[in-house]
């Protein structure tokens, strides 16, 4: 075992959202971030700038060192729809004390090209439990267990499923766009999201409309025409079974008072 000498510090923070975050962390799990190179981790207060982050979270920015993410925020290192869209997902996380786990998105890599990600966050609380930010982890589909089919694969199938919402694609469809057979597809899916296809297409109409919710005044039968469902009694049901909520309840508290997610039960993993 290789033993390294102590690492610099991260630069100080400052801000009393930062310093409470900090206290809320492992020290020893912060240096173990490090270890890291092909997964993206970080810290952020309930402001949204970063307190914590590892080597490879620096190396996705424009910047060299540590000292010069610290105390930023997205919309400051990444482009405009990449920092709305971190945003948009650190605001449901840290509102409904909910984990994200696993969504499958596009990140920039150094020099421009862009690479697909797992991230997962998960909220952080105090002693007395008020939350005083998340924490996150981007894991490259290319330095984890993916090889370059799967990713390549897994890539148009997540670009068919968003354009066809409204028309759910069955397994053989998914299976003709990923260019695979319906059983490669299936191994796939299940082995980088824990997800049957099925499931992943459904979980894939239900978050858009929790979107849809959330951010527009479309009629209930409208939401569920846009999302598949073939009436709105059937978008009712499925929605209220995989979130606890039906979708009034939900549209009322994204309104108000925040209203979490729930994920979709996922099987286990298998060939």
């Amino acid at each position: 075992m290789e033993l390294r000498p102590p690492q610099p510090a991260p630069a100080p923070a400052t801000s009393s959202e930062a310093r409470a975050l900090l206290r809320a962390l492992t020290p020893a799990l912060l240096r173990l971030c490090d270890d890291l190179t092909g997964t993206m981790f970080c810290a952020k207060d309930v402001t949204g700038r970063y307190v914590v982050v590892n080597e490879a979270f620096v190396r996705r920015t424009p910047e060299r060192s540590r000292r010069a993410v610290v105390g930023r925020t997205a919309a400051e290192l990444f482009e405009p729809h990449l920092a709305a869209r971190y945003d948009a997902q650190d605001r449901e996380v840290l509102d409904t004390g909910r984990s994200l786990h696993r969504e499958l998105e596009l990140i920039r890599r150094p020099g421009g090209a862009p690479g697909w990600y797992l991230t997962s966050k998960e909220v952080v609380r105090d002693d007395v439990g008020a939350v005083v930010g998340l924490v996150s982890i981007s894991q490259s589909l290319r330095a984890g267990d993916a090889d370059g089919a799967t990713v390549t694969s897994l890539s148009r199938v997540a670009a068919f499923v968003q354009d066809r919402l409204d028309d759910p694609p069955t397994v053989a469809a998914l299976a003709e766009a990923a260019g695979c057979s319906a059983s490669t597809l299936d191994r796939r899916v299940r082995r980088v999201f824990a997800l049957s296809p099925q499931q992943y297409v459904l979980r894939a109409r239900v978050d858009h409309a929790a979107a849809l919710l959330a951010t527009g005044d479309l009629p209930l039968v409208e939401v569920a025409a846009r999302t598949g469902f073939y009436d709105q009694a059937s978008f009712t049901r499925t929605f209220g079974r995989l979130t606890g909520e039906t979708p009034a309840q939900f549209r009322r508290a994204a309104r108000g008072a925040p209203s979490p997610i729930t994920a979709l039960p996922s099987p286990p993993a298998g060939d």
